[in-house]
C-alpha cells in the first residue's frame, strides 16, 4: 500500500492546451502514443484524456485539455480548462508546466491564449507546431529570439511527421527538474491594459479578502472583463451573492472612464503580441495565392461549395452502408455459429436460453455497431486531419443557424441516419456545450437503418401498391420516404424548442480558422479510430448487453418451459436423423433402398414441421405469460388509441435493445418464429389475420401508420441512450431524451390513427 502511494506521489503533471486545429492531439498521440486514459473530468460531462509520456527517466503524466481560443471560460470545456491550470478542479493535480501548442503560420492569434495562460504563474513552454507549413506559408520564425524575449523555452515541431518530439521530450523533463523562471510583471500582456482597469482590478481584490476570498490576479482580471463568467458564476454559487453587483459598479466606472470591457483587453492583448513577434516572425509581402486559397475559392464558394460537400457526404454514408454489411454480416454470421455451438452441447433449458438469446444476443449487439462506428470515425478523421472538415462547417453554418446550431452540427446529424450510435459520439467535435447537447438530443430523431426493416415490413403488408404518373410513382415508396424523412422534419421544431427553453442564451460564436490543407496522418487517423471503437465498447457496449439481458428475462420468466424444452428436443433430434438419411441418400445409389428413404424423408419432414408449428405455440404461449406479456396486457388500454392490441406493445417493448426485434418478435407472437425477417409472406399473412376479440381486424392501414409513426419518432434504442448517458456522464439526459421522445411519438401515433381510422 505505502509502495503504491509511493509511486502515485512520483508522477509528475503536465497540460496541454492550445487553440482548437493547431495539432494538439496528434502532437499529444506522438508523446503518449495509445498511453492514454479517456474519461470525464469528475462531475462534468467534459471528455478528459490522459497519456503517460514515453522514453523519460520521470513518470509524466500528459493531460490533453480542451482546445479553446481563450480563458475567458463561458462553455464547460473553457471552464474545465481555467479550472484544471489552476488548480481547482476536484481530484485533479495542478500541472507543474503549461505546453502551450501554438500554430506556426499563425502566431499572431495563437499568442493571444499564451498570453493569458502566461498570466497564470505556471512554467510554460511554447510549441510551434505545424512548423513544416511555415515556408510554405511565405513565413520567417526566429524562435530563439521569441523565447529570448519570453524568457521560456520555444520548440519547433511537426507532429504529423514526427519532426521535434523528441526535443519536446526533453525540454519537458528538463523544464520539470529545473523549472523556467516566472515572467516579470513588465512582461505580462496586463501591463497594457488601461491604468482605469488596473486600479479597480486592485479595489475588487481588497474587496474580496475582506469577503474571506483570496482569488489570484488573473481570476480578478476575468471577474471584471467576463460578463457573467465561469468564475463570477462559482462566486456566486458559493454563496457571495453580491458579487454581481460589486461587478457592475466596477464595469460602470471603466465605461466612464473610457475602458471600454472587453473590447480593451482585445485591443491590449494584440498590441502586446506584435509587439513580442516584431522583428521575429516576417510575412513575405508579396506572395502568390497559395493551394490552399485556391482549393477554398471552389470549396467555399456558396453554391459549389454546398455541391461538393453533398457529395463527399453522398460517399461518407454510401460507405457506410456498403462497406459496413460485409463484416455486419460476419458478426452476425459469428454470433449465428456461436449459438449453434452451444446449442449442440447444452440441452434446451433455462441455461442455454440464457447464453444463447441473452448473453449472446447481448454481445452480438454491441459488437454489430462497431463497423458503422469505425467507418464514420475513419472519414470524420480524414476529413478533420486534412483540413477539409473546417470548410464542411462553415459551408453548413449558415442552413445550421435557422435552428439555432451551428455548421458542426451537420455531420453528426447525417451520421445518425446510418446510427445514432456514432452520430451522438461524434457531436464531440462541437465545442460549444449547448450546440453539442441539443445535437446530441435531436439526433435519435434521425431516421437510423434499423428502422427500415419495420417500415419495409408495415408498407408491403399494409400499403396499397398503387401507382401514379403511369407507374413511375408509387404509394408504397412515396410512404416509405415519408418515414424515413419524417424524424429529420420533426427534428427542426424540436431543436428550436431545446434552445429556446432547455439551452437558452445567445448562439455560440462560429469561430473556425481554416487551416491549409494537409495530408493526412495514418498513425493519429488510426488512433483516433481506435480510441474512439474501445469507447463505444467500454462505455456504451457494457450497458447494451446488461439491458439485452433484461429483457430476456423478462421475456422468459416466469413460465414453465419443460414441456417446450422437452419439444425443441424432439425437434432437434428430427432434424439430426434428416441430416443423417439425406447424407447417407447422397452416397445411395439408384434403388428399391433409396426410394424407400425418399418416402422415409418426407414423413420426417411432415414431423419436423408439425414438431416447429408446436415449438412456435408454446414459445408464443410462454410469451404470453411471461413478464414482459403481462406488461403487453397492462399497457393495452394504454396502447389501444394508437390501434394496437398487446401483441404490438409486447412487440414494442421488446424493441428495446434495437428497433429491428420487432420483427422476430412479432413472428413469435404469431406462432411463426423468431426466423421471420421484413419480406417474411407468412408473417404479413398472420398480420392481415389478427383479429380482436369482437372479430374486427387488428391491423389495417391507419394501424400500420401508427406504428411506423411510432417507430420514427421514439426512442426505442438501448444502444443509443446508453451512449447518451456515457457522452453526458448523467442519465438525466437520456431519461428526459426516452420521455420527450416517448411522447412525442406517442401523440405522432394517435394522431395518425385517428386521422387514418376511418378511411382503413
Amino acid at each position: 500500500m505505502l509502495q503504491a502511494e509511493s509511486i502515485q506521489k512520483s508522477v509528475r503533471v503536465v497540460a496541454f492546451i492550445g487553440n482548437p486545429n493547431t495539432g494538439k492531439s496528434s502532437l499529444f498521440n506522438a508523446l503518449c502514443g495509445m498511453n492514454a486514459r479517456v474519461g470525464n473530468y469528475p462531475g462534468v460531462t467534459v471528455e478528459q484524456k490522459v497519456g503517460r509520456l514515453s522514453g523519460t527517466t520521470n513518470l509524466i503524466d500528459v493531460i490533453d485539455l480542451p482546445g479553446t481560443y481563450s480563458l475567458a471560460a463561458r462553455s464547460a470545456d473553457e471552464a474545465v480548462a481555467v479550472n484544471v491550470l489552476s488548480g481547482e478542479l476536484p481530484q485533479q493535480a495542478r500541472p507543474e508546466v503549461a505546453i502551450v501548442i501554438l500554430d506556426a503560420a499563425n502566431i499572431e492569434r495563437n499568442f493571444y491564449l499564451f498570453s493569458q495562460i502566461y498570466e497564470l504563474g505556471l512554467p510554460v513552454i511554447v510549441v510551434l507546431n505545424m512548423w513544416d507549413r511555415v515556408t510554405s506559408e511565405g513565413l520567417t520564425v526566429d524562435a530563439e529570439l521569441l523565447s529570448q524575449r519570453l524568457g521560456v523555452p520555444v520548440v519547433c515541431t511537426s507532429a504529423n511527421k514526427r519532426q521535434g518530439i523528441d526535443q519536446l521530450r526533453k525540454t519537458i523533463e528538463h523544464t520539470l527538474n529545473a523549472p523556467a523562471p516566472m515572467p516579470q510583471p513588465g512582461q505580462l500582456a496586463r501591463t497594457m491594459f488601461p491604468a482605469a482597469f488596473h486600479l479597480e482590478s486592485k479595489l475588487l481584490s481588497e474587496w474580496l479578502e475582506a469577503k474571506g476570498r483570496k482569488p489570484s490576479t488573473s481570476q480578478v482580471d476575468r471577474l471584471l472583463i467576463d460578463s457573467d463568467g465561469h468564475f463570477q458564476k462559482t462566486l456566486c454559487q458559493s454563496g457571495l451573492s453580491d458579487i454581481a453587483e460589486r461587478i457592475d459598479e466596477a464595469r460602470t466606472r471603466l465605461q466612464s472612464a473610457g475602458c471600454k470591457v472587453p473590447m480593451f483587453e482585445t485591443k491590449a492583448r494584440y498590441a502586446w503580441v506584435r509587439k513580442l513577434i516584431d522583428g521575429a516572425v516576417v510575412r513575405q509581402e508579396s506572395r502568390s495565392a497559395s493551394p490552399s486559397d485556391r482549393i477554398d475559392r471552389w470549396l467555399t464558394h456558396r453554391w459549389v461549395g454546398m455541391l461538393v460537400f453533398v457529395l463527399i457526404m453522398f460517399l461518407v454514408f454510401q460507405s457506410i452502408t456498403l462497406f459496413a454489411k460485409l463484416p455486419m454480416d460476419g458478426i452476425q454470421w459469428l454470433q449465428a455459429q456461436a449459438s449453434s455451438g452451444v446449442e449442440a452441447v447444452l440441452s434446451p433449458g433455462a441455461l442455454r436460453s440464457l447464453i444463447v438469446d441473452g448473453i449472446l444476443a447481448g454481445v452480438g449487439g454491441v459488437i454489430v455497431f462497431l463497423p458503422q462506428i469505425a467507418i464514420l470515425f475513419l472519414f470524420i478523421a480524414i476529413l478533420e486531419d486534412c483540413g477539409y472538415m473546417a470548410r464542411a462547417a462553415f459551408v453548413m453554418d449558415k442552413i445550421m443557424t435557422t435552428v439555432g446550431l451551428s455548421g458542426k452540427s451537420f455531420l453528426p446529424l447525417m451520421s445518425s441516419f446510418a446510427c445514432a450510435v456514432p452520430g451522438i459520439m461524434a457531436t464531440r467535435t462541437i465545442e460549444s456545450r449547448k450546440d453539442r447537447m441539443v445535437t446530441l438530443l435531436i439526433a435519435p430523431l434521425m431516421s437510423c437503418s434499423a428502422r427500415l426493416p419495420v417500415y419495409i415490413l408495415m408498407v408491403a403488408a399494409f400499403v396499397p401498391a398503387t401507382r401514379y404518373a403511369g407507374g413511375w410513382i408509387s404509394l408504397q415508396g412515396m410512404v416509405l420516404m415519408l418515414m424515413q424523412s419524417l424524424g429529420a422534419l420533426v427534428a427542426i421544431p424540436v431543436a428550436w424548442i431545446l434552445k429556446k427553453f432547455f439551452f437558452p442564451g445567445e448562439p455560440a460564436t462560429f469561430l473556425m480558422e481554416l487551416h491549409s490543407y494537409k495530408w493526412p496522418s495514418l498513425i493519429v487517423i488510426y488512433q483516433r479510430v481506435w480510441e474512439r471503437l474501445v469507447a463505444f465498447v467500454v462505455r456504451a457496449g457494457t450497458l447494451i448487453f446488461c439491458t439485452s439481458i433484461l429483457v430476456w428475462a423478462a421475456a422468459y420468466f416466469p413460465g414453465d418451459h419443460r414441456s417446450l424444452d422437452q419439444s425443441v428436443a424432439t425437434l432437434e433430434q428430427l432434424n439430426s436423423t434428416r441430416a443423417e438419411w439425406i447424407k447417407n441418400q447422397v452416397s445411395q445409389p439408384q434403388s428399391d433402398e433409396r426410394s424407400t428413404m425418399e418416402a422415409s424423408l418426407a414423413e420426417n419432414q411432415t414431423a419436423i414441421d408439425e414438431a416447429q408449428e408446436q415449438v412456435n405455440r408454446q414459445r408464443s404461449q410462454l410469451i404470453e405469460s411471461s413478464f414482459l406479456g403481462s406488461v403487453g396486457h397492462y399497457i393495452e388500454p394504454a396502447v389501444k388509441p394508437l390501434g394496437w392490441d398487446w401483441k404490438i406493445g409486447v412487440a414494442v417493448i421488446a424493441s428495446f435493445p434495437a428497433r429491428e426485434v420487432i420483427i422476430a418478435t412479432l413472428g413469435t407472437i404469431y406462432s411463426l418464429g423468431s426466423e421471420q425477417d421484413e419480406e417474411s409472406q407468412g408473417l404479413q399473412k398472420q398480420m392481415q389475420m389478427a383479429e380482436w376479440p369482437d372479430g374486427k381486424l387488428v391491423f389495417n392501414l391507419a394501424t400500420a401508420l401508427s406504428i411506423m409513426v411510432f417507430f420514427a419518432l421514439c426512442a426505442q434504442c438501448s444502444a443509443t441512450l446508453m451512449t447518451i448517458r456515457r457522452e453526458t456522464n448523467s442519465w438525466r439526459w437520456p431519461i428526459f431524451s426516452f420521455a420527450y421522445m416517448t411522447t412525442l411519438a406517442y401523440i405522432g401515433a394517435w394522431l395518425t390513427y385517428q386521422c387514418f381510422r376511418y378511411w382503413s
